[in-house]
């Protein structure tokens, strides 16, 4: 019989076989045998747990984030309305009459009502006036010239970004300062080194 002609239970048994002039223990044979169906069930059993993780984190996952195409449409709905209202100089809105003012305030409450179901959904806006550039969550678009913040320092927002659960739906499109101090290391750090370790 050649090697390749032999089966896996084949090679099992010539392995298994004993030496001519050994003896094999009945008992010995049946406690390995059993130890190794032993150790294969643990492992199945392991696979299969690591398998019930993996589905449970992937509907959870999916249940967060099954929105996320279409709320990405969405938040163009959103900006519109912005732009809709940002478009209307303050005198003019002053200065409307009745029948502009109620469609002011529909535009408003419409824009408001498709923010909180938005929210409702998970889809939080992000407002990152002031806070420390983060590329994360932000796209810087220019920068400001400004020697009274720190560099780095959201003082535009161009457009305002959107997450979804924990992930960034559309970056925050913003202008950052230059020329401004430096941050100060934060306390506990030298050089960026954590020195409390």
């Amino acid at each position: 019989m050649t090697d390749e002609s032999k089966t896996p239970e084949a090679e099992n048994e010539e392995a298994a076989a004993p030496e001519a002039g050994t003896t094999v223990d009945p008992i010995e044979a049946l406690q390995a045998e059993n130890a190794e169906l032993k150790d294969r069930a643990l492992r199945v059993m392991a696979e299969m747990e690591n398998l019930r993780r993996r589905t449970e984190k992937e509907i959870k996952d999916t249940r967060v984030y099954a929105v996320t195409g279409f709320a990405r449409d969405i938040l163009t709905v959103s900006d519109n309305l912005r732009r809709a209202l940002d478009a209307l100089p303050a005198d003019a809105r002053e200065s409307a009459d009745a029948g502009l003012t109620a469609l002011i305030e529909g535009v408003e409450m419409t824009e408001r009502e498709l923010l909180n179901q938005l929210d409702k959904h998970g889809v939080k806006k992000l407002d990152p006036a002031g806070q420390k550039f983060d590329p994360n969550f932000h796209q810087a678009m220019f920068e400001v010239p400004n020697t009274e913040v720190p560099n780095n320092t959201v003082v535009q927002v161009v457009q305002a970004g959107y997450v979804i659960g924990d992930r960034v739906l559309r970056p925050a499109l913003v202008g950052v300062s230059k020329g401004g101090p430096k941050e100060a290391p934060q306390a506990g750090q030298t050089g960026g080194v954590d020195t409390t370790a």
